[in-house]
């Protein structure tokens, strides 16, 4: 009897589910990346100045604002009214209060006093102080006394 000898066969391997996990990886560290810019709101342009830095410590729970102008494609202002650009709401300055009194009853239904929330100010380099004094002002009256300030770190 004849015996036809075999070429041996060559092993092909699937890269259907490496391909798989890779696009896992990309979307896992898509996710978890930092959240820092999540916060920053393209309509406000930071100052920046050469003592600007991170802090050294992240606060658990902050309030963070971010103060700016309306501003056409190529960043220029179309608005002189500075607003207060909060959850997808365009707000004057002056009429914030409102939302400083109902973030601070959420904080106290946390069990949390507002006076321990920082409130993070990002403001335009080009918004008045007077605006942000009387913001201050107003998240005085709702109970929050820690605020910051934001600005990009000059490099030289």
């Amino acid at each position: 009897m004849k015996i036809k000898s075999q070429k041996p066969a060559v092993a092909d391997v699937d890269m259907t589910p490496m391909i798989d996990i890779v696009f896992q990886l990309i979307a896992f560290f898509m996710v978890i990346t930092n959240f820092e810019q999540i916060q920053a709101d393209e309509r406000v342009k930071l100052p920046s100045d050469s003592l600007a830095k991170p802090p050294e410590v992240k606060a658990a729970d902050e309030l963070v604002l971010n103060i700016g102008f309306e501003r056409n494609k190529a960043g220029e202002i179309t608005d002189p009214q500075a607003y207060i650009f909060y959850t997808g709401e365009r707000i004057p300055v002056l009429k914030f209060g409102p939302k400083f009194e109902q973030e601070a009853r959420i904080y106290k239904q946390k069990n949390q006093d507002p006076k321990d929330v920082p409130v993070i100010l990002r403001a335009d380099a080009l918004v008045k102080t007077g605006q942000i004094q009387d913001l201050i002002k107003i998240a005085q009256e709702s109970g929050f006394t820690k605020f910051a300030f934001k600005a990009t770190q000059k490099t030289q």
